[in-house]
């Protein structure tokens, strides 16, 4: 697919994501000179962040200056407050990735019309490699047309997620899942990155993908993208309010029933007086409805022999 065929709106996102991406790149040659906070233990903030955000909503609102912001640095202080239009960003998933030099991170931008996602970019800068989407016209890595994988059987299946890192995430109840999984699955993989790990599910690269504590810029963008690409995602339940739920399965259809049934027990669905306390910062994003299956410091610099988790920004 070309992109002077894309929609207007998806050519933004491409040229915001890009854009992004570039600053990306140059400051991945010196990462010593990185300016680094901490935003909690563990979860890492760079001027990089704050850069590529800049630009993209630069980007996005120089093109629909009538739009809404939500975005993970800035929250909702850029943009109109009350569009029916709403973009959905991510400046870099996978920051902590990013300063340790680890080639594992993305740009992610969705745009969502009355609380639908309608248009979604992924862009890996390390591989050119750009992951996008338009309801209902199919996804695309690059030129090539996406569909989920085929496998049907979970002993074949190869699955993603991402490690609770933050101070206060339930590590008893993960590891409890983790061993689950591991014991009815082919492998699993931890990248670090979820807006990619979303799009390795839509390529078929993984057959299905979990992960708890996520926030809507991390999955919005990819959620369109796995639906487009045939696949189902929603909350370890299987209903499709997972974007305030923090707890996210998607899979090809055939896996993502029994990776459902196999993390329901898990399931911590929010209240939903919960749920509407924290509309006014994040807009409701619907997917197609899948089918039902039987939550600073000052500046530091990180040293080489320092370890931390990989934070899924």
């Amino acid at each position: 697919m070309l992109q002077t065929s894309l929609h207007p709106m998806l050519n933004v996102a491409i040229k915001a994501a890009r854009a992004a991406g570039a600053i990306i790149n140059r400051a991945s040659l010196d990462l010593e000179a990185l300016r680094i906070n901490t935003k909690s233990p563990n979860d890492f903030v760079t001027e990089v962040d704050h850069a590529c955000e800049g630009v993209i909503i630069e980007t996005l609102l120089g093109a629909y200056p009538d739009h809404g912001i939500l975005a993970e640095e800035s929250g909702r202080t850029h943009g109109a407050k009350h569009s029916e239009y709403v973009w959905i960003i991510d400046p870099l998933d996978g920051t902590t990735n990013f300063i340790h030099g680890l080639p594992m991170y993305c740009v992610s931008i969705a745009l969502a019309h009355r609380g639908v996602v309608q248009q979604a970019v992924v862009y890996d800068p390390t591989r050119n490699d750009l992951f996008y989407a338009t309801k209902g016209r199919g996804a695309f890595l690059n030129d090539r047309r996406l569909r989920v994988s085929k496998r049907t059987r979970m002993s074949d299946a190869l699955i993603g997620t991402g490690f609770p890192f933050r101070r206060g995430d339930n590590f008893k109840r993960y590891v409890k899942m983790f061993e689950e999984v591991m014991q009815h699955c082919a492998g699993l993989r931890r990248p670090g990155a979820a807006a990619l790990d979303l799009c390795y599910v839509a390529a078929g690269y993984y057959d299905a993908f979990f992960e708890t504590g996520l926030q809507p810029w991390d999955i919005a963008a990819g959620s369109l993208i796995i639906s487009e690409a045939g696949g189902l995602i929603g909350n370890f339940t299987g209903e499709a309010d997972y974007l305030h739920q923090r707890e996210v399965v998607a899979g090809n259809p055939k896996i993502y029933a029994q990776l459902v049934t196999i993390l329901s027990p898990y399931t911590r669905v929010i209240k939903e007086d919960e749920v509407s306390a924290t509309a006014s910062t994040a807009p409701a994003v619907e997917v197609a409805a899948p089918a039902p299956a039987p939550k600073k410091r000052g500046p530091l610099r990180i040293k080489k022999d320092e370890q931390g988790g990989d934070a899924p920004l």
